[in-house]
């Protein structure tokens, strides 16, 4: 039963292993024994990089007689775009947007709701029922049915990446997943950003717990 699931996901979406590695910056390649590279280009960006610790304090002397009121700040005005995370989590957000009632149902499939409603934080780069529909049929069913339950797994979790990612934050480069494989990000000013084959149709949608991207397509593992 599963080899005849692979088969029809390969005969639609093919094997991505090759193409991955082709894409893969040089420096992930170099790794020994193949392994992917263990420092992302995209988690040396802002704000990965960033530096903890208590910045020092500069000494301030009391204001004068003749020195002007102290005045209250601006607010700070959001970027064009920009939302405010919502109160749900990762499963519950996706839960009420039409656009994942799939996702939604395979996540229930797969007994994951439990760990991407926890703390997380989690990016998910989430196939919209679109991007379902673009699987043979019996495929999907094939999917959801229980003794699949290992496969669906594999492929649900190669489309999360631990951490808080945003669309500001997202850098061409390599990054990897939680299922263990990597993904190969592309950001392009003009193009928008694509995830190996998959394009990023609706960034940042925040839940409480991460942040979720819309992609166009299903991406399956390289090994599967």
């Amino acid at each position: 039963m599963c080899n005849k699931t692979l088969k029809l996901l390969a005969s639609l979406i093919g094997v991505v292993g090759a193409s991955i590695l082709i894409g893969l910056p040089v420096e992930a390649q170099q790794s020994s024994g193949g392994a992917t590279n263990p420092r992302p280009s995209i988690f040396n960006e802002p704000p990965y990089n960033r530096r903890t610790g208590t910045p020092p304090t500069t000494p301030t002397t009391p204001p004068s007689e003749t020195q002007p009121p102290e005045t209250a700040p601006s607010p700070v005005t959001p970027a064009p775009g920009a939302t405010e995370p919502s109160t749900e989590n990762l499963v519950a957000l996706a839960a009420a947007n039409d656009s994942f009632k799939t996702l939604t149902a395979a996540l229930k499939a797969a007994g994951l709701t439990e760990t991407l409603s926890g703390q997380g934080p989690f990016t998910v780069f989430a196939p919209t029922d679109a991007a379902f529909a673009q699987l043979p049929q019996d495929a999907l069913q094939e999917l959801l049915k229980p003794e699949n339950k290992d496969i669906l797994v594999k492929i649900l979790t190669y489309h999360v990446v631990p951490g808080n990612v945003t669309s500001s934050d997202l850098k061409s480069g390599e990054v990897k997943t939680v299922e263990g494989g990597a993904v190969n990000v592309q950001a392009d000013p003009s193009k928008g950003v694509s995830v190996n084959d998959a394009s990023v149709v609706q960034p940042d949608i925040k839940a409480s717990n991460g942040v979720i991207h819309a992609i166009d397509k299903v991406m399956l593992p390289p090994d599967l």
